[in-house]
């Protein structure tokens, strides 16, 4: 089993970016870049996982936090984005979580600006597509956006998503289903407005 404790802190990772390796043993600067380059990444993807921006600075806030807590526990197995992703989710699912318990669910009338931030390698058209993306996906039952989120975004397997969120493998193959059908809908609904 890995340590996590101080003398893991120390110790170097074979594989691991240089960057991410002086973050975990405590270097401010590196992991303060490492944050700003992460930023737009858990913005995205917690903009895709949740409806509507109004939480967005707070959950993306929570996720850099649950990150720079967490980096000592990053074994380098894998991509570190992978571990990213799977931190992000993880923490906007609880921050839901807690939501549902604390207050009602907000209404359509919440404005619908986005704060889904380009990449500077990112294609203009494909920063449209990614807004066009998120606008539906806001109109899509929760359950089915976070299957689709995990699967067709992070790419993690069905298995995986099942894992992840607890769910039985084959309830998950339902809402995938389900929810791209929804977005088909909408989408040929939205096409057939500009007619």
């Amino acid at each position: 089993m890995t340590s996590t404790g101080p003398e893991a802190i120390g110790r170097a990772r074979p594989g691991v970016d240089p960057r991410v390796q002086a973050a975990i043993q405590g270097r401010r600067e590196a992991t303060e870049s490492l944050l700003m380059e992460l930023l737009p990444r858990v913005r995205n993807l917690v903009r895709y996982l949740v409806r509507g921006d109004g939480d967005v600075e707070d959950i993306s806030q929570e996720s850099l936090i649950a990150l720079i807590r967490g980096l000592p526990t990053y074994r380098g197995e894998g991509q570190f984005h992978s571990w990213v992703d799977r931190v992000v989710a993880r923490t906007t699912f609880a921050w839901l979580k807690r939501a549902r318990g604390t207050e009602a669910r907000r209404g359509d009338e919440e404005a619908l600006e986005l704060v889904s931030v380009p990449s500077e390698d990112a294609p203009p058209d494909e920063y449209v597509h990614r807004r066009r993306m998120v606008m539906l996906l806001d109109r899509v039952p929760d359950e089915q956006r976070h299957a689709m989120v995990l699967h067709h975004v992070l790419g993690m397997s069905v298995p995986e998503v099942s894992e992840e969120l607890g769910i039985p493998f084959e309830t998950i193959r339902s809402r995938l289903r389900l929810g791209r059908a929804a977005l088909r809908a909408l989408a040929t609904g939205e096409e057939g407005g500009l007619r």
